[in-house]
């Protein structure tokens, strides 16, 4: 850290402190509280099973957001990424469009195998 970002973050704690705040403590505890991640947030609920497809159901989103993956290799990268500079556990959800098959797969046939790439 730079002297002037070391005196901001002691005039922080002091601040924080002076309410009650323990702010290490409070780092500690940050540190194991998991943070989970829905996949769905690196490409606007596209998925991979049918990427052509048209989002339905209900979905309220365009699956148009600027700056998306547009496949399962920018998704993994974006997720390694944001999960590199999150501190402490973290939890990934797959949905079941998420799975990477060169075939159709039903959804009761779905298997952990299916997400093996994206895990």
């Amino acid at each position: 850290m730079t002297t002037q970002l070391e005196q901001a973050w002691e005039i922080a704690k002091q601040r924080y402190a002076s309410v009650g705040v323990d702010v290490e403590e409070a780092l500690r505890q940050l540190d194991r509280l998991p943070v989970s991640m829905h996949c769905w947030q690196g490409d606007d609920v596209v998925g991979f099973e049918n990427p052509e497809g048209s989002l339905t159901g209900g979905i309220q989103a365009t699956g148009n957001y600027p700056g998306k993956a547009r496949n399962a290799s920018e998704l993994r990268a974006d997720l390694e990424q944001a999960m590199s500079l999150i501190p402490g556990p973290k939890r990934l959800n797959l949905h079941a469009l998420y799975l990477e098959s060169d075939t159709p797969v039903s959804r009761n046939e779905i298997k952990p195998e299916h997400f093996k790439k994206l895990g």
